[in-house]
């Protein structure tokens, strides 16, 4: 495995490969981001992990600087799973101030968009230049951001892109907490607490099998339910998987998506559902 951290050495040494798959992440690796990895093994003969903390994404009062950077720990993981790791600095990503921006989607000011205003800028800027820079014919993210995985879905397709982008299912713990490198900020007691997040959605997704078709009621129990239990909570809401659109009583592929703190730790998760 080479570990690489300027562009001018990496694209001869992945000018001749003609299957490239690529995983792109912040760091501070956990299986999640592994499972990735190996599933971008059967998507390209070399597989591509990049580690960089973008500051583009990140607001003013957000986590920038004590997210987690753990390079040393994050290769060693990566030994067997990939065979090159870009570990650029902020220098070598924006050599000058940028000032040229992807404009996401409307999608991308709503759910974590409204809370986070800038943030899908700076991850589509990011991800277009990582895109430029790897050239890969595949590269994998991870469905837990789901509207993260729209955003860049939608980039793709519309600027013709020439890159196939593959959704990864979520990982989760044994209690059902999905796998986030935030979850570290945790404390014990927050921890037990957090897989209420999941359960609620399940409890959505249960209401929904049995015929409730009131969304907006379903949102706004589970939000009452979540700040009864000390959360503080950006959104619970239903949505089409196609477009993230509010959903309507006659569509079948769905999705929701919750964004919530507790404490100071914001956490996020969704659930796919079908219904027959």
């Amino acid at each position: 495995m080479q570990v690489i951290s300027k562009i001018a050495e990496l694209r001869p040494r992945l000018n001749s490969e003609r299957a490239i798959a690529f995983v792109p992440t912040m760091g501070n690796l956990h299986e999640g981001h592994l499972n990735l990895v190996r599933l971008a093994r059967e998507h390209g003969d070399c597989v591509v992990a990049s580690i960089f903390v973008n500051p583009l994404q990140f607001g003013p009062s957000e986590d920038f600087d004590k997210y987690p950077r753990t390079l040393e720990e994050d290769c060693l993981k990566l030994q067997g799973l990939a065979d090159v790791v870009f570990v650029p600095s902020a220098s070598e990503m924006y050599p000058v101030r940028q000032s040229v921006f992807i404009e996401p989607p409307p999608v991308a000011n709503e759910l974590c968009g409204a809370s986070r205003p800038g943030h899908f800028r700076g991850m589509a800027t990011v991800v277009l230049k990582l895109l430029n820079i790897v050239q890969p014919q595949v590269a994998l993210f991870g469905k837990k951001d789901y509207q993260q995985l729209h955003v860049i879905r939608q980039m793709v397709m519309q600027l013709n892109l020439p890159v196939q982008i593959v959704g990864g299912e979520t990982v989760r713990a044994a209690d059902g907490l999905a796998l986030s490198s935030r979850n570290q900020y945790l404390s014990a007691e927050q921890r037990g607490k957090a897989v209420f997040l999941y359960q609620t959605l399940q409890k959505i997704w249960q209401a929904m099998l049995q015929g409730e078709r009131d969304f907006e009621r379903l949102e706004r129990q589970a939000v009452e339910l979540m700040q009864g239990q000390g959360w503080s909570v950006d959104y619970v809401a239903v949505r089409n998987q196609s477009d993230l659109r509010p959903a309507d009583k006659l569509q079948r592929e769905l999705v929701i998506l919750a964004a919530a703190r507790l404490g100071n730790t914001r956490l996020l998760d969704n659930l796919e559902v079908t219904i027959d």
